[in-house]
């Protein structure tokens, strides 16, 4: 709990600063002058004046920040007081400033995803599992054992990158190409042909109702019983299990279950040990299980291990694929939007502070990889959504900017801008009652 609450508290103080860091930049350069940049909100806690006479407060609320900028002179101001006020300022530095808030939030986006490239990062490789019948996966002609190579063209690395690439498809439908490798090295080129898929956060994963599946992890011995049947028969720790009797590649269920049919009777197995395969016979011991019958046991405790590739990218790969991927994530976002005001995106999907802060904790847990990927999409979600042309957000204001230049530099009336003001602050708090809603649907359903 106090890992989420801290996770969640430095994410939204972190990206909220981060983004009235960019108002602030855009404004100094500007002229502008900045009465009080705070970080948190209420109360001031503590506070330092720079040389431009800025106030530097640290508040008592650790739930973002803002910076106040002097919007019109003071009585008594003199004229270049008068000139660099906020209100005082052409038309396309005022857009500027405004602008730069969610810019910020974008370029702290892809500067993560930069990152996170150059780093590397540990991502299930994209080996497949034989589909079901009857799904999409099944009739393209998926196999067991193929790997995903490339997506609608784009190549893919891990099964992360393609998820990614299968989102939109899926929630669409159409027809998608895949470029699969078989377990012996063919290529081959399959279609993919969806059905439209409802995209609700309550409702069934769509990747695995496509047929495309993750193959099971492997079976690996782990530590060995001295004495015991495993370590009689030649087995070692970090053998991966390929075959147990008939079966091949069983999935770690399969081979306890293989293990304890067989009581006191022999046993093939197809192990692979640093790149070779080796084949041993063990025999199970037979112990009595639950209901009193005879299982066997062979003295080895099995592990689950996944198939894993590092995604790693160089300097220039990376800062473009930082770029490419906070831009796709901002279109897909705007686009989902559009799909939830036609109807044809649950409006379930609308998160609140709940919500944020669940992910925050699971990610946090997960690694500091994880975490910073979270930033990243939360950094798009306030970017985009600050960008939309709603009367008390950014892109309200830069809404009447653009009025304001269509008319030859005449602003709204007062009254106009007010009445867009309320219009936008009655949408603002329905959409906040909508994302607690779901939040607390959420909670209380799970």
């Amino acid at each position: 709990m106090l890992l989420t609450l801290f996770a969640f508290l430095l994410a939204l103080g972190l990206l909220v600063t981060f983004h009235e860091l960019g108002h602030y930049w855009v404004a100094r350069r500007a002229g502008v002058p900045i009465v009080r940049f705070s970080v948190g909100f209420g109360p001031i806690l503590l506070r330092r004046h720079d040389r431009h006479g800025t106030e530097w407060a640290l508040s008592a609320i650790p739930l973002g920040g803002y910076v106040k900028m002097l919007d019109e002179a003071p009585p008594g101001a003199d004229e270049a007081t008068r000139r660099a006020v906020f209100n005082a300022q052409p038309l396309a530095r005022r857009a500027a400033v405004v602008a730069a808030g969610p810019a910020a939030n974008l370029i702290l986006a892809a500067l993560i995803y930069a990152f996170l490239g150059l780093w590397g990062m540990q991502e299930p490789a994209a080996v497949l599992a034989a589909p079901p019948a009857g799904t999409p996966a099944a009739a393209a002609g998926v196999r067991d054992g193929d790997t995903l190579t490339a997506v609608g063209g784009e190549p893919v690395a891990s099964w992360t990158q393609a998820r990614w690439q299968l989102a939109e498809p899926l929630s669409l439908g159409g027809t998608v190409s895949l470029a699969l490798t078989s377990p012996d090295g063919a290529l081959r080129e399959e279609t993919l042909r969806l059905d439209p898929q409802p995209v609700t956060p309550d409702g069934p994963d769509p990747v695995r109702a496509s047929g495309l599946v993750l193959r099971a992890p492997y079976p690996v011995a782990g530590e060995l019983v001295p004495g015991g049947a495993a370590e009689q028969s030649g087995l070692r720790a970090g053998d991966r299990i390929l075959a147990a009797g008939d079966l091949e590649h069983p999935s770690v269920e399969d081979f306890v279950r293989i293990i304890q049919a067989h009581p006191g009777q022999p046993l093939r197995l197809l192990v692979e040990r640093q790149g070779a395969q080796v084949s041993l016979s063990v025999t199970p011991r037979p112990e009595a299980g639950e209901d009193g019958r005879p299982v066997g046991r062979i003295g080895a405790l099995i592990q689950a291990e996944r198939p894993e590739v590092l995604v790693r990218l160089g300097p220039l790969d990376s800062v473009w694929h930082g770029v490419q991927r906070t831009a796709d994530m901002s279109l897909f976002t705007l686009r989902m939007m559009g799909r939830m005001v036609l109807g044809d995106v649950s409006w379930k999907n609308v998160t609140g502070p709940v919500t944020i802060a669940e992910y925050a904790g699971r990610t946090a847990r997960l690694g500091l990889e994880s975490y910073l990927g979270f930033l990243a999409l939360i950094s798009i979600s306030i970017g985009v959504l600050n960008l939309l042309p709603i009367p008390m957000l950014d892109g309200g204001h830069l809404l009447f900017y653009l009025i304001e230049a269509l008319r030859g530099g005449r602003p709204l009336s007062g009254h106009a801008r007010d009445l867009g003001q309320r219009l936008g602050l009655g949408l603002v708090l329905g959409l906040m009652v909508l994302a607690l809603f779901n939040d607390f649907s959420r909670l209380f359903s799970g």
